[in-house]
Order: C-alpha cells, then sequence, then structure tokens
C-alpha cells in the first residue's frame, strides 16, 4: 500500500515488511497498556460527573470556572494526585517547570538533581554557566543548585544522592533523556530515587519532569514516589488536540504554592479564565492514551527499522518505552539533516518545507527541527530534531497515528540511510 502513496525504493519496503512482523507483538503490548489508560480515563470521567456545561468556558478573571475546575479534579484522580494545575496560561513544558521550581522553592534552598543536568531549555531557568543572569532565574533569588551526574552507564547513582539529599529541598528528576543517549527512567528507577533521597532527608520534595512519559506506562510517578509532576499539554497529555497548556499535579499544598505562583499570592487558583479552550483540552485528554500507543507503536518501528539498517537506536525496539522518544547517531550532518527533511516531507501540514539547522533561543549549538504540526511546537505529534554536534544525535519522537507516522518514519530512513552515491 505504501508504494501506492509515496515514492519508495524497493530495497526499502523490502526491509519495511520484515520490520511489521518483528515488531508485532510489542505493538500489542502496548494496545494493551493503551487499553487499561483509556478504561482508567473513562473511569475518572465518570466518578466525577463530567457534564457537557463544563465544556463552557469564562473570560475576565475566570472566577467560578466550573470546567476549569472540573478538569483538574479528573486529571488529579488520573494520575493519583491529590490535586492538579491543568491551565492553558502555560506556554511551554519549560515554563511549567519554571512555575513549579519557583513556586516550592525559597531563597537559600537547595535544588538537586538527582539524574545528571537538567535539559538544555532548563538551564536557563536555573541559572547554570550564567545563562540567563539578571533575568530573574533560580539562582538570582537565591537558590543553590547541586546535582547528581548519572553514572557512565547512565543509571542514576545512590550513593551521591543519598549524600546530597540532606541539604536539599527538591529533588529533581528528569524522566526523559533531554540530549541524551539513554532510556527514559522507569517507574521503578523513579521510586528508588525517591526512597533514596527521603532516607536521607524525609522532607525533600520529590519533583518529576514528567515530559514524554505520560500514560507510556499504566501508573505515573505520583504514584511512584514523586510528591509533584510537570508537564505539557501539547505532548502526550494533550492527545494532539490541546492547543497549549501545562499541568502541575501531586500534593494539594504544593500545588498550591505553584498556583499562587502562576497567578499571585492570594489568589491561587481561583483565577485563569478558560476561554475557548475547554472542549479542545477535555477530548485531547480523553484521547490520549490512544494517542501516546500509537506514538510508541511509531518508535518502535523507528527503532526496528533503523537496526535492520545498521544504526543502534536508544531504546531499542525490544525494550520497555517509558517515553515517547527515539535517539540515534545518525554519524554525520547529512544523515541527520536528511532524516529530519524526510520526516518533513511526509508531515500532513508544511510537507513542501526543508528545515535546515539553525539557532534557537535555549540551546548551545545550532539545532535543526522538523515538524509538519497542526500545533506549534507540538512533541506528541510526529517530529524530530537535534543539535548539530557530532556524533549528530537525532532524536524523533510523536506520532498522531501509526499509519502515517509509519510512512514518514520510512521515508525519513530513505532519505538519510538510502542516499545516492
Amino acid at each position: 500500500m505504501l508504494q501506492h502513496f509515496f515514492d519508495y525504493k524497493p530495497e526499502v519496503l523490502a526491509v519495511d515488511q520484515t520490520v511489521m512482523q518483528l515488531c508485532r507483538p510489542y505493538f500489542e503490548k502496548m494496545e494493551q497498556i493503551r487499553d487499561y489508560n483509556q478504561l482508567k480515563m473513562l473511569k475518572a470521567f465518570t466518578d466525577n460527573n463530567m457534564s457537557a456545561t463544563h465544556l463552557q468556558g469564562t473570560s475576565g478573571y475566570g472566577l467560578w470556572d466550573s470546567g476549569r475546575d472540573k478538569l483538574e479534579e479528573i486529571f488529579a484522580q488520573l494520575v493519583g494526585a491529590e490535586d492538579a494545575l491543568v491551565r492553558s496560561q502555560f506556554m511551554s513544558g519549560t515554563h511549567t517547570l519554571a512555575v513549579a521550581l519557583c513556586g516550592v522553592l525559597r531563597t537559600g534552598d537547595t535544588l538537586v538533581a538527582a539524574t545528571g543536568r537538567p535539559y538544555d531549555t532548563l538551564e536557563g531557568v536555573i541559572g547554570l554557566d550564567g545563562k540567563g543572569k539578571g533575568n530573574g532565574t533560580l539562582m538570582d533569588y537565591g537558590i543553590r543548585y547541586d546535582e547528581a551526574p548519572l553514572k557512565p552507564d547512565f543509571t542514576p547513582d545512590y550513593e551521591l544522592i543519598a549524600q546530597k539529599a540532606p541539604g536539599a529541598k527538591v529533588c529533581h528528576i528528569q524522566r526523559s533523556r533531554g540530549y541524551l543517549q539513554r532510556n527514559a527512567f522507569d517507574l521503578g528507577t523513579i521510586q528508588k530515587i525517591a526512597d533514596t533521597a527521603r532516607a536521607a532527608n524525609p522532607d525533600i520534595i520529590i519533583f518529576v519532569d514528567n515530559c514524554y512519559g505520560e500514560f507510556t506506562q499504566t501508573k505515573e510517578p505520583t504514584q511512584a514516589g514523586a510528591d509533584l509532576i510537570v508537564g505539557s499539554l501539547i505532548k502526550n497529555p494533550g492527545g494532539g488536540i490541546a492547543p497549549t497548556g501545562g499541568y502541575i499535579a501531586g500534593r494539594a499544598d504544593l500545588v498550591q504554592q505553584c498556583a499562587y505562583r502562576l497567578s499571585a499570592p492570594g489568589l491561587g487558583k481561583e483565577l485563569g479564565c478558560t476561554l475557548e479552550t475547554l472542549r479542545e483540552m477535555y477530548l485531547g485528554l480523553y484521547y490520549a492514551p490512544g494517542v501516546v500507543c500509537d506514538a510508541i507503536k511509531t518508535a518502535i518501528y523507528a527503532q526496528c527499522l533503523l537496526e535492520q539498517v545498521g544504526v543502534k537506536p536508544v531504546p531499542r525496539y525490544c525494550d520497555d518505552h517509558n517515553d515517547i522518544v527515539t535517539c540515534f547517531d545518525s554519524g554525520s550532518a547529512e544523515a541527520l539533516i536528511g532524516f529530519c527533511q524526510g520526516i518533513q516531507a511526509a508531515s500532513p501540514v508544511d510537507s513542501y518545507v526543508a528545515p535546515m539547522p539553525s539557532m534557537e533561543p535555549g540551546y548551545t549549538d545550532q539545532v535543526i527541527m522538523a515538524a509538519g504540526a497542526f500545533t506549534m511546537g507540538s512533541t506528541i505529534e510526529l517530529s524530530c530534531d537535534g543539535p548539530l554536534r557530532e556524533p549528530y544525535t537525532c532524536y524523533l519522537q510523536g506520532g498522531l497515528n501509526f499509519t502515517a507516522s509509519r510512512a514518514g518514519v520510512l521515508l525519513a530512513v530513505q532519505k538519510a540511510f538510502f542516499r545516492e552515491n
């Protein structure tokens, strides 16, 4: 069927057929997780008596916005949290993380990163290496930073975490990989980090950057030791439908502190109009388990396909998947650019565009980004990116539906690894 719509080489189509056979049992495993999470989603909606009236938004201050409040009740139950802040006012995952960190940290407190240096864009929030100095970073406000680097095999250093936890207010865990070639941390690892930090400091706040990880398993980090989880609605939990926004969920007192930072002290969760966004946020959340399943099936397919052409992806297609991201060394700038251009060429939006490397805010190297997305910056939609630095690692994520995403990944592999001599 694929050959009727795109110009694939016969040898590429032959590899595709092998890959589909190899992936079948791993697809079935993800479909079981999808079905569990979809039923859990339905139960959260019905338990909280969601009604058609909750789809109506508010303007102005947003006082007494029952639709917004109901969405947060449903989300909290869904992730096993006491409370949640689910708002369109969050502009990105980084913005949501910044609000949460500023909400729970005070002058003189210490933030310890238990999984090594955080993702590039968070460095400016913290103020690492002088980034953002004078612009309101955590360090500008007298908040200290420490970290426990990962071991060479990308596993947490539990002894070092235990040493650093006693002096810290917040223990930061980044579930996904950032720009490292490691697999995302599973819930067992997150629980072990939390237990290690709490054994050394019972009052420490376990804070998990959950971006890219939602609904990849049947539980969330709030059910594995986390006090607070944070993520973006234009990633997994928005289901490709939410137009913007983010969430913070966990202990009720901590969520309230974050709400005071988002709005103002004394106002907290009571304000924040929803305009016309509620229907899309509800619908995106409801569809999220199925969309995440297709995104991971896309990842499994891509990983197996890459292995067949001699490239080593992380994770492998037969591994557990704790986020929607696949990374691999393309080997050259030409291959990285070719792969991204292949993804773009099979995107529903801006397929005629050829992405090229450029400098982006928050990054230290030129970055190439491919995303023909209905929502700008949405990484639950099929997209890929990578910094133009050796070994030219590519990061692939998303896929709203597997059939279309398979076509895009196959075209990307052809452009990157089946080039004419």
